[in-house]
């Protein structure tokens, strides 16, 4: 895992990044800062994967991101100045949000009972982000889209300190997947990642 915080301008990754000619009429489509976050995204993937030669990010049918011919499963994340990559043989997901307190607004729709009913008043906004991040990591690890975070995402409640970790399960017809969780707190931010428990799919 590798996370990086952006202070570079647009050109300092596209000169230190060879991009694909696929690659690059997807970025020339991207408009706003999310041009900064891809690029960014796509350089510390290549810095993390520690090959001399770029090896092109591409995405599958269902849009989910991997290497081009590798086993590797990867993840990207981003939000504000902060984008991360998770690099791992398992099946996986992160997701890094900046803490707001209009994440309450929206818990309806992704928390399911038995979750909100751990949250406690003191860290609920803290709490709200590793569900909604575990949830989010979830979705990607699953990959195949048309999952409902409420329905078909259950995350295990848990005590927040801070740092910690919980359990996942995405359950859908007859898919069924359990996730190791982990989640820590950087500054303004919240770290989520979720790796798949050995066997675990049906």
């Amino acid at each position: 895992m590798a996370i990086w915080q952006i202070e570079e301008p647009e050109s300092f990754f596209l000169q230190n990044l060879e991009l694909t000619i696929q690659e690059e009429q997807r970025f020339q489509k991207i408009k706003g800062r999310r041009r900064l976050e891809w690029i960014a995204a796509r350089w510390l993937l290549h810095y993390l994967s520690n090959s001399a030669e770029r090896i092109p990010c591409v995405a599958d049918e269902f849009g989910k991101p991997h290497l081009e011919n590798s086993n590797l499963e990867i993840s990207i994340s981003h939000s504000q100045k902060l984008v991360t990559v998770v690099i791992d043989e398992k099946n996986l997901g992160v997701d890094i949000q900046l803490l707001v307190s209009k994440i309450k607004r929206i818990a309806h729709k992704f928390m399911r009972e038995e979750e909100s009913d751990s949250l406690v008043e003191d860290t609920m906004i803290e709490q709200l982000h590793v569900y909604w991040g575990a949830k989010e990591a979830l979705y990607k690890a699953y990959g195949r889209k048309e999952l409902d975070f409420k329905k078909h995402i259950m995350i295990t409640p848990f005590f927040y300190d801070g740092k910690g970790s919980t359990k996942g399960l995405v359950e859908k017809g007859k898919f069924k997947a359990s996730f190791d969780v982990f989640y820590e707190k950087l500054g303004d931010y919240m770290l989520v990642y979720a790796l798949e428990c050995t066997n675990a799919s049906v």
